[in-house]
């Protein structure tokens, strides 16, 4: 805006100072900031020193974000009262907004994964200023299971290791713990159906979704190849690596246990067993890795879902998971589909398991895009209900982030 005096409407007033031209605002601190660490960039060679001390400086103005931020973060547990618990503040959808933001933003060097990770540990740390959440997960400590949890509510919830999918259930239910996260799928090797057929009669709600990539290894007490006989793992992780095993441990004896890191216990305990398991686990239990990874496919990758015991508002980009159980009549199951394909809903996977309590009928497990308090799935919903035997909503929750 052009500079000028005041006009006065009195007698002898001064004349308007003539017109000048307008002036660029000076940029904010952070954006000169940002310049002056720009031009040192561009140096073909520059010194170490103010390299350093430039760093220096930015860590300090991240640290004080940082507490900003949580400053902030605790102000939201005031605005919302006193709550009865960490789950009371703890908003999935919210989140997930969040860490979409800071992927659109992301423009390098560092990866959307990196960042994405960064910010889920600070909202950690801010969430447990109220108090940790608390996540049961199939255990022992150092399956993968835990580093699920591990990235989807970072390392400042607390874990809870339970010894079967069916107890996360059951501490979940019972509140014990606040969510639960269990293994629903492997791109490569297909459905957990243990979990499947917990949702046939559990109450608890899917809140969430992890996809976590898989890399297994060979462990053992010795390192030495040559020295096993044994290798125990999950039965969904020799699958895996059912190729890998026989090319390089054809005669061995290969034992399924309930979790990976149950394995590497058993494994421990003679130097001519090995297990199959996460590379964080043989740092849990001392072991050395033998080979890794191992597995038979490189975009091997497990998704997980959290439970809960209550829904959630969308995200603005949402799955719904559904159970129906169809009445036995022909083409019953294109009617349950065709509104929805008619509306243009995309489904990810249809999956159909035995039906409690009725002898050769069904359940169809189906997750399609859309939340169900948006349409146009929440139409789609209203016309299958009028055929279907029964359309029990497991959750619609936030699409896992990048």
């Amino acid at each position: 805006m052009a500079d000028r005096k005041s006009k006065s409407t009195g007698k002898g007033a001064s004349p308007a100072a003539p017109k000048r031209k307008a002036k660029a605002a000076p940029p904010p601190k952070a954006e000169a900031s940002a310049r002056s660490r720009a031009a040192v960039a561009r140096q073909a060679k520059p010194d170490l020193a103010a390299v350093r001390t430039q760093i220096d400086g930015i860590d300090r103005e991240i640290q004080a974000l940082i507490a900003e931020r949580a400053l902030w973060a605790h102000q939201v547990g005031k605005a919302k009262g006193k709550l009865a618990a960490a789950i009371d503040y703890y908003r999935p959808e919210r989140e997930a907004q969040v860490l979409r933001r800071v992927v659109d933003r992301n423009d390098g060097p560092l990866s959307d994964e990196v960042l994405v990770r960064l910010f889920r540990e600070i909202m950690s740390a801010c969430l447990a200023q109220q108090e940790p959440l608390k996540i049961g997960y199939l255990g022992p400590e150092g399956t993968f299971s835990q580093q699920a949890v591990q990235k989807h509510f970072g390392h400042s919830a607390r874990g809870l290791p339970l010894v079967s999918i069916e107890e996360v259930f059951d501490e979940v239910a019972a509140g014990n713990a606040d969510f639960g996260v269990v293994p629903v799928e492997n791109s490569g090797q297909g459905t957990i159906q243990s979990t499947l057929d917990m949702f046939l009669t559990s109450p608890l709600k899917i809140c969430g979704e992890v996809e976590l990539r898989v890399h297994q290894y060979l462990l053992s007490r010795t390192g030495h190849i040559e020295d096993i006989e044994r290798v125990y793992s999950h039965g969904m992780s020799l699958a895996q690596c059912k190729n890998w095993l026989r090319h390089n441990l054809p005669g061995v004896h290969k034992e399924a246990v309930s979790s990976n890191a149950e394995a590497v216990r058993r494994a421990k305990k003679s130097d001519d067993a090995a297990a199959i398991a996460g590379e964080n686990a043989a740092h849990v239990y001392g072991m050395q890795v033998v080979a890794g990874p191992i597995e038979d496919r490189s975009d091997n990758t497990t998704r997980f879902l959290v439970i809960g015991r209550a829904s959630f508002p969308p995200s603005g980009n949402d799955r719904t998971s559904l159970m129906v159980s169809i009445r036995d009549q022909p083409g019953a199951l294109y009617r349950i589909l065709e509104p929805l394909a008619r509306r243009n809903i995309s489904m990810n996977r249809i999956e159909s398991r035995p039906a409690h309590g009725a002898l050769w009928q069904y359940a169809f497990f189906i997750d399609v895009e859309g939340h169900v308090d948006e349409s146009p799935l929440k139409d789609a919903l209203a016309e299958i209900d009028d055929f279907a035997g029964d359309v029990h909503v497991l959750g619609s929750y936030p699409v896992a982030v990048p």
